[in-house]
């Protein structure tokens, strides 16, 4: 008798990747909100330590949310090059870009708040805009962590490049990281 596999048993698949710069010197950065978030959620959902994937350009962790695989990602290329792995993880997985969660920093939102939106422009992003032009689409889900604006946060005006590379406050963090629990309800949702 031959074996067959029920396909329509298989978990859907689904991508979660946060944004950010690697290396030590990026950690605690603003613009890696969204690989802060991105761990918040590894240790609330449990999922197994990030595995380097040369291939794909990014540090993955995985494991499921109701009936989905869900690849926590990470990408190891710097924020202006996210799309490589991003594309490289589509394709090889043969998702669709409404597969993608995208969490990212974001200076038109206020700190402590975020914002969740399909598909839309970068806004300046790199990251989000690399992304945008390696899938030939924005037609992807984004939660845009808020970091606000340079006078507004520290009360300096600077160039947004030199703001978003430099670390967070503690007060700033301690903002961020309560942001993360509504972050997982919200992808809780999506999930189902």
């Amino acid at each position: 008798s031959r074996s067959s596999v029920n396909f329509l048993t298989l978990p859907a698949m689904k991508l979660i990747i946060g944004l950010g710069n690697p290396g030590n010197n990026h950690t605690n950065t603003r613009h890696n909100a969204g690989f802060l978030c991105r761990d918040f959620l590894q240790q609330e959902w449990g999922y197994g330590p990030f595995q380097h994937d040369k291939k794909m350009s990014a540090e993955i962790s995985e494991g499921t949310v109701g009936k989905h695989k869900v690849l926590l990602v990470k990408p190891t290329t710097f924020m202006n090059a996210s799309g490589t792995t991003v594309s490289q993880l589509v394709h090889f997985y043969k998702l669709q870009p409404e597969d993608i969660v995208v969490l990212h920093d974001d200076l038109d939102i206020a700190p402590g708040t975020y914002k969740l939106t399909n598909s839309s422009r970068a806004a300046g992003h790199n990251g989000v805009s690399d992304i945008i032009e390696k899938l030939g689409t924005q037609d992807f889900t984004r939660i845009r962590l808020g970091i606000g604006r340079p006078a507004e946060v520290s009360g300096i005006c600077m160039p947004s490049h030199d703001f978003v590379l430099q670390n967070f406050s503690k007060e700033e963090l301690t903002t961020l990281s309560a942001l993360f629990p509504q972050v997982k309800d919200e992808l809780t949702k999506w999930l189902s």
